[in-house]
């Protein structure tokens, strides 16, 4: 008799959407924001080395050591605009979902090779994407963020409980072989770091409109982690690429950023906006401003960062607030700018959409072209 009752719950549909995202910009009811606590600077995976110069290095190295935990004051303002930005989301009616505290300065290896420690759970937007009923764990490619998903294990937990799917894409080995030292070449096969070895993609190189997924090849992001992610959608969904101008690409949300049914913004130095898929044809096309400059060191990303908000439904947008040029900008397109400082987060390189995954808005699953 209990065989049969278990056997019948398991079989019994679950009709509550504990997990459930098709978008942007639907309304947000749920989401998990990251922390930088704990945050260590490791920095010293193959793609920093091959990415980044001696000269840039030096100079990062004069604000964060490398192989060393960050420095107290960075954590303790990077918390501090992490808990500004968690009161907007709760006064604004957002359900926050915080991660579990855990350690990165712990040394760990495969047998393939090893790393002086992790990073932090500051950007969990990088790890795992949402589509639909699915949190998709990515196989990215930095050996330093190898156990990062740490963080978020008892949330999977409860959401598994509650109906949600939690898929990972197969580990990758991470070997020498993924990583090309010369894609700087003529003669490189490939523009990027990665070569197609195995598939590795982060979750930020892709946003989502309903069936349709918009990425991009980075340098954390090769083909053959896009056609897993495509066969693993399945024939519901399209992935469709855009190319990046971006001399450093790495995750797709500082060049563009889907704010509406209809509406896209653009970063215009990273972006042909005459070569973007012929899907955006018949949306409007939003050019971001200039940026302003960020003030925090190092400089570890783009100032384009600007463009790195969240939207809580249509209207409303969440942007750093000493970009006055583009909360002027959205306000004219007929959006409600919500400003918030969120510099002191930068460092841990990461924005508000880096920040956070959005685990449920109220929405279903939609065709916007």
């Amino acid at each position: 008799m209990a065989t049969n009752t278990i056997v019948e719950t398991l079989k019994k549909p679950i009709t509550n959407k504990t997990v459930n995202s098709h978008n942007e910009w639907d309304l947000l009811e749920e989401v998990i924001v990251g922390s930088p606590k704990n945050a260590f600077f490791s920095f010293w995976d193959p793609i920093d080395r091959y990415l980044y110069s001696q000269k840039e290095l030096t100079e990062i190295e004069r604000y964060l050591k490398l192989k060393q935990p960050y420095p107290r004051e960075y954590i303790e303002k990077g918390i501090q605009a992490k808990e500004r930005f968690i009161h907007i989301l709760e006064a604004e009616g957002v359900k926050v979902r915080r991660v579990e505290e855990v350690g990165y300065n712990q040394e760990f290896f495969t047998p393939l090779w090893k790393t002086a420690g992790g990073f932090c759970a500051a950007n969990p937007r990088d790890l795992f994407i949402v589509i639909g009923d699915q949190i998709i764990e990515a196989p990215m490619c930095s050996r330093s963020r190898f156990f990062e998903t740490r963080a978020y294990r008892s949330l999977w937990k409860e959401y598994a409980e509650n109906g949600a799917y939690i898929v990972a894409a197969p580990r990758p080995l991470l070997s020498d072989d993924l990583y090309n030292p010369d894609f700087a070449s003529p003669n490189s096969a490939t523009p990027y770091i990665l070569t197609n070895q195995e598939p590795v993609f982060d979750a930020a190189d892709f946003i989502r409109c309903g069936r349709d997924i918009i990425g991009q090849l980075s340098h954390v992001t090769n083909q053959v982690g896009i056609d897993w992610l495509q066969r693993h959608l399945g024939e519901d969904y399209t992935v469709h690429l855009i190319k990046s101008l971006d001399p450093k690409p790495s995750h797709i949300d500082t060049t563009l950023a889907l704010l509406a049914p209809g509406k896209l913004l653009i970063n215009p130095t990273f972006t042909d906006v005459n070569k973007l898929p012929e899907i955006f044809k018949k949306w409007d096309v939003l050019i971001a401003p200039e940026p302003v400059p960020f003030k925090t060191r190092p400089q570890l990303m783009s100032n384009w960062i600007s463009i790195n908000t969240l939207m809580l439904d249509e209207n409303r947008i969440v942007v750093e607030e000493r970009q006055k040029p583009l909360i002027r900008a959205l306000k004219d397109w007929g959006f409600q700018p919500i400003p918030c400082a969120f510099e002191d987060y930068y460092p841990f390189i990461g924005g508000f959409h880096c920040a956070t995954l959005d685990i449920r808005r109220n929405g279903e699953l939609e065709s916007y072209f």
